[in-house]
């Protein structure tokens, strides 16, 4: 009985140091931490790149102006009278010299031919007082009363023709013809609007440029005029006088320049797109247009250094097509991303594509 009990005893000691060995082996393989792993190689992405290239540009400046007629008069009488007859239809075109109105001429005919009567009457009295006084048989004050009669005729005669002139209205130069503002038998005064007569061709520009460009703004520099009545039509003149006074409250330079306009494209009042050359070039930077990237209100661009792709802020300038200026963050020949940089993050490794750039 004893050998039993001493057995079981002995068993029961070995089960538990056997126990605690085997938990012991257990904890420690719980805390031995995995084997770590290195970070995964940043695989390059495919892109194509082009070479930002300096190349020389014309000088240009831009403005805003308004279309104003070569010449523009609103025909208007000068004495009062009813309209006769009308010799124009509206709209068309008319010759300088051309009659286009008629004032009612009935009493202004009749003082004409009065003061020719008189004139001549006057003529003749002169003629036989001269000849008279020529043999010493009238005084000198009659043959002076004589003189100023003959005169005073002449001078009544000259008032009425010009009365009589005024009702007759021609066109002053060539030119369109408006919206006519009388018909037929309106009494008019002086002073009355009738008709506009506006020369379109050529037209003028006027614009206004900031003071700094006083100095390089002379006769004959070319400009290019966009309106927005001819969407892609471009219209070419040149710079016809510069104001040598400044305008002072908003210290701007006012410039008139002139335009062919021989199909009457162009009308006054119209607002023009102006580009002036200011007839030199100036060496500049170009990127293809897809490479710049909008990030707010900030330009930017990939450039391509010792294999990755660093994006850098840009300052932009004059666009061309299918081109951007760089004015200021890039150097000729750099590197620049054209396509694949939608999926590019600042310090990317890149794989250059295009032959030409590897």
């Amino acid at each position: 009985m004893m050998k039993k009990l001493l057995g079981v005893l002995v068993f029961a000691i070995a089960f538990f140091f056997a126990w605690r060995w085997y938990g012991q082996l257990g904890l420690k393989a719980v805390a031995a931490p995995p084997p770590q792993a290195g970070p995964p190689a940043m695989m390059a992405l495919p892109v194509k790149v082009a070479h930002a290239k300096r190349d020389k540009v014309s000088a240009k400046i831009e403005a805003v102006g308004d279309l104003v007629a070569g010449e523009s008069i609103v025909l208007r009488p000068e004495i009062v009278g009813r309209i006769a007859a009308i010799r124009f239809e509206e709209g068309n075109k008319a010759k300088v010299g051309d009659l286009l109105l008629e004032l009612n001429a009935e009493e202004q005919r009749s003082a004409y031919a009065q003061s020719q009567a008189s004139l001549k009457l006057e003529q003749e009295s002169f003629k036989r007082i001269r000849d008279v006084r020529a043999k010493n048989l009238v005084s000198q004050q009659q043959y002076d009363e004589s003189l100023a009669r003959l005169q005073n005729a002449e001078a009544l005669l000259e008032r009425d023709r010009v009365r009589l002139a005024r009702t007759q209205l021609y066109a002053p130069f060539d030119g369109i013809l408006g919206l006519r503002q009388v018909s037929v038998g309106d009494y008019v005064s002086p002073g009355q609007s009738l008709v506009n007569l506006e020369s379109v061709d050529p037209i003028k520009l006027d614009f206004k440029l900031a003071e700094k460009f006083a100095a390089k703004l002379v006769k004959g520099l070319k400009l290019e005029v966009s309106v927005e009545a001819w969407p892609g039509r471009v219209f070419r003149g040149e710079v016809q006088a510069v104001d040598p006074r400044l305008d002072e409250p908003t210290r701007t330079v006012k410039v008139r320049a002139r335009l062919p306009n021989p199909d009457l494209a162009l009308k006054p009042g119209m607002f023009a797109r102006v580009v002036l050359d200011l007839g030199h070039s100036r060496d500049a930077l170009f990127v293809p247009e897809q490479a710049v990237q909008a990030k707010g209100s900030t330009s930017m661009v990939f450039r391509v250094v010792d294999g990755k792709a660093m994006l850098i802020p840009v300052k932009t300038g004059e666009r061309r097509p299918g081109f951007v200026e760089i004015i200021e963050g890039l150097n000729d020949g750099d590197w620049i991303v054209v396509d694949g940089q939608i999926k590019l993050r600042d310090g990317m490794p890149v794989m250059v594509m295009n032959k030409e750039a590897q």
